[in-house]
């Protein structure tokens, strides 16, 4: 006589139940772990640029004239997730923003800075809070 051997179907069901569980609390966790890592992309480009405009407004005493091609505050290109431009450039302001790019998961989101150091979360996604200072979000939450 044989003994049995192997798993029953109860056995089989609990296990696939308790992947499936840990499956829903993981995944959602991990994209927005994943939506926090690429915010980083905009937020650190938007320093970087913050870094060259205060160089060319040494250089020229003025930020007319800064984003542009071949001076030593050019905008940054190449980026994944988003796209850096400059506006309200004059004598002594600038304001430069990270738009998230159309069609991506970042599409929604929208970051600023200006010569004052200011960081503005200008647009986030639905499901997000937007801060209630002046700071760059982060979180779903609103923290920044």
């Amino acid at each position: 006589m044989r003994s049995a051997t192997g798993f029953t179907l109860i056995e089989v069901m609990i296990t696939v139940a308790i992947v499936a569980i840990l499956a829903a609390v993981a995944i959602p966790s991990y994209t927005d772990y994943i939506t926090r890592s690429k915010i980083q992309e905009a937020t650190s480009a938007l320093l970087a640029q913050r870094t060259k405009m205060e160089q060319y407004f040494q250089d020229q005493r003025t930020y007319v004239g800064a984003c542009a091609a071949g001076t030593v505050a050019p905008l940054p290109a190449g980026l994944k997730y988003f796209t850096v431009g400059c506006s309200n450039l004059s004598s002594t302001t600038y304001t430069v923003t990270a738009t998230g790019i159309a069609g991506s998961d970042m599409a929604l989101f929208s970051f600023t800075i200006d010569q004052g150091n200011n960081r503005v979360t200008a647009g986030v996604p639905p499901g997000w809070t937007p801060p209630a200072t002046n700071c760059w979000v982060m979180r779903k939450s609103g923290t920044c």
